[in-house]
């Protein structure tokens, strides 16, 4: 099921992204879902996206990757 707004992810997703990286996910999962059909892989992809452009701090806090 497609995202209408990163208010509507899930709660992992919501509490732990910083805003910009909570648009990647939403869009890259909604791409996903419509090419593959798969809510699995569309997290797969999604999650893939998102460590494109962020990673895991020290503090476990998701930062923007240099």
């Amino acid at each position: 099921m497609p995202y209408k707004s990163t208010e509507n992810l899930p709660e992992s997703v919501r509490e732990h992204l910083p805003d910009h990286a909570k648009e990647i996910f939403k869009e890259a999962f909604n791409a996903a879902t419509e090419e593959y059909h798969d809510e699995e892989t569309a997290f797969k992809v999604a999650w893939s996206a998102v460590k494109k452009k962020y990673k895991k701090g020290e503090d476990g806090e998701w930062v923007e990757a240099e």
